[in-house]
């Protein structure tokens, strides 16, 4: 019996349109995907009443986005809907990937004991959805309209005013402020004008969710050339209840018309599965079609009308970045704008949000584009030095990280006008990186809990090695801090010293972050560092610069704290961008003789007994 997730069905209901007397409503989003919807209970859990437009009468139907990270489950925690996604995920930690029947990479993404929670779950995209539409709909400050479609737009300095399309006719709604989250395709995004930037990368996928009672285990498996579908990438990760997701490449030449026809997707599906001796009777539940994208909006924030997740921005599926950005841009939204709306930040601080999420899909796509070209090669030197990398990683294992997926990871804020310099040299988690929830024991009773819980919803203020004095002094700025950004929480931290929150005798929190005696790291409410300052009465001046949307200066430049090759893995994945370039510039007739040339220059600065070696390994 199939145990996949079918989605409630909701009616649409009337509402009137608002007079024009009336004051405009706070928020209108329009979307009611995770984005839209994390941007409702951020907003909500901040006091702030939100009217959610959507067009269809259920959440999403099919897995779609099914891996969620270790960053997103944090952020589903303090949305508030954490405790019920946990419940049903299904953890897993790593995966394999073969060429043709043949092993060419097991990976495990970085783990550690003090770790809140594992680094990825799979649960579909539409069960993630249902859980957060029932938690809106039990919120008294949530109106969700469903079947409400957006049909015109007209911005003006105050406020923007929504035509929409309901089954009882049309409705004009004003709101102060829109959060346009409707999608990849967004009406938003065309009434208003703008497009999306960017590129496409060539290579069609095929979706497809199954259920099969199959006892291989919760990990990305991907078989490149498969021999049950030659010269097509097959990908599979196992969900919940039994239901497996499978993607497979369409050849160039395949018709994507035909190849999406319920009997071609089921003969490809069958061939694999035989192939891997599974006489398991399997049922197929949904599939869908894509492509890869790397586009976004030049500016998320257009005058009153801000935009968030795939209608701001698109990125390859490889490497599970959709749905996990979204969720980022989410929380970073909700607080900068509910700062705004409560009267404690300029609207310049919404400048901050577009350039921060919109460095973030850049550094998505940076490590999400490597993985398209070695899951979906859109040219022929890719193809060829794709097709190279896997021949050589059966026999010579260092070249197997550049098949690794590059899973998606917290993005950073290095480049915000909101973000704080540092002494040059500071060692440690910087201002703008990402602070990880880590398990910590509480000094009073010594027993666990996490950072994340310690600190709640809001900012956090996390001190080390204070005097008595000093804890003192941080309490009474603390509390300055909170009313200048009120109703945004607060909370004070402290690690060592007097009256420690954290026991920390080891120190093992203290050196992971880099802290000093006497430091204090300040973390936005998006998990972010802010700072790290070494007086309380700094704390003043963190108020002031996030009133003006702004801080003392910010960076020129940064480091990606996203993962990056370093050593001889940086110089093999130069090696294959480099040559890859080098062979889609080089005439057709001439690749023979430019790869000629370069293995013989190459040659030249090499032992006699290095080059044949490597001869060796380079013929079949």
């Amino acid at each position: 019996m199939s145990t996949y997730f079918h989605p409630k069905k909701y009616a649409a209901e009337d509402f009137a349109s608002l007079a024009p007397s009336a004051d405009a409503l706070p928020v209108v989003i329009v979307g009611a995907g995770p984005v839209g919807m994390g941007v409702a209970m951020g907003l909500a859990q901040r006091g702030i009443p939100v009217t959610i437009l959507e067009a269809a009468d259920q959440v999403s139907f099919g897995s779609r986005a099914i891996c969620v990270s270790r960053h997103s489950l944090e952020v589903a925690e303090r949305l508030g809907f954490g405790a019920e996604l946990e419940d049903i995920v299904l953890p897993w930690v790593g995966g394999r990937s073969y060429y043709r029947d043949q092993e060419v990479l097991h990976f495990r993404m970085a783990s550690a004991d003090h770790d809140a929670r594992g680094p990825m779950v799979n649960v579909s995209q539409s069960e993630f959805e249902q859980i957060m539409t029932d938690k809106l709909l039990a919120h008294p400050l949530v109106n969700f309209h469903w079947s409400s479609s957006i049909a015109g737009i007209a911005t003006g300095d105050d406020e923007v005013t929504l035509t929409v399309d309901t089954a009882f006719g049309t409705r004009e709604l004003r709101a102060a402020w829109v959060v346009a989250a409707d999608g990849g395709r967004s009406k938003m995004r065309e009434l208003s004008g703008i497009r999306l930037q960017g590129n496409s990368y060539e290579g069609n996928y095929v979706i497809a969710d199954i259920h099969w009672e199959s006892e291989l285990p919760a990990e990305r498996l991907v078989w490149f050339d498969a021999p049950s579908n030659p010269g097509s990438t097959i990908i599979m990760h196992r969900q919940p209840r039994d239901i497996w997701r499978i993607d497979y490449q369409l050849d160039a030449s395949d018709d994507p018309e035909a190849e999406t026809q319920e009997d071609r997707i089921r003969d490809r599906i069958t061939r694999h599965l035989e192939w891997l001796q599974s006489d398991i009777p399997w049922t197929l539940e949904w599939f869908g079609f894509y492509r890869a994208h790397a586009l976004a909006l030049e500016d998320f924030t257009h005058g009153r009308v801000l935009f968030a997740g795939d209608a701001a921005h698109l990125v390859p599926i490889f490497g599970v970045r959709g749905l996990n950005s979204g969720m980022e841009d989410a929380e970073t939204l909700v607080w900068q704008l509910a700062s705004v709306i409560n009267g404690a930040s300029d609207t310049a601080i919404l400048d901050a949000y577009s350039t921060e999420r919109r460095s973030a899909w850049q550094q998505n796509v940076d490590n999400a584009g490597k993985s398209t070209l070695i899951m979906s090669p859109g040219s022929h030197g890719h193809r060829t030095t794709r097709d190279a990398v896997l021949e050589l990683a059966t026999t010579r294992g260092e070249f197997a990280h550049l098949i690794n997926p590059r899973q998606s990871s917290a993005t950073h804020a290095h480049l915000s006008p909101l973000t704080w310099p540092t002494t040059p040299g500071t060692q440690g988690v910087l201002p703008g990186d990402p602070l990880e929830d880590r398990i910590v024991a509480v000094s009073a009773g010594g027993s666990e809990t996490s950072l994340n819980r310690l600190r709640g919803t809001g900012f956090g203020v996390l001190a080390f090695g204070l005097s008595a004095e000093l804890a003192s002094e941080l309490a009474a700025q603390a509390d300055v801090l909170a009313r200048a950004l009120a109703p945004e929480t607060v909370r004070v931290i402290t690690v060592g010293g007097a009256d420690a929150t954290v026991d920390d005798a080891s120190g093992d929190l203290a050196a992971a972050l880099g802290a000093r005696v006497g430091e204090i790291f300040v973390i936005r409410p998006d998990g972010l560092v802010l700072c790290r300052i070494s007086d309380p009465a700094q704390l003043g001046d963190v108020a002031k610069h996030l009133t003006a949307g702004t801080a003392p200066t910010h960076f020129d430049a940064a480091v990606s704290v996203t993962a990056a090759a370093v050593g001889d893995d940086a110089r093999r994945e130069h090696v294959w961008l480099a040559l890859s370039n080098a062979l889609d510039q080089a005439e057709p007739a001439d690749r023979e003789g430019m790869l000629v040339r370069l293995a013989m220059i190459l040659g030249s600065q090499a032992s006699t007994a290095d080059f044949d070696s490597a001869v060796g390994s380079a013929s079949r």
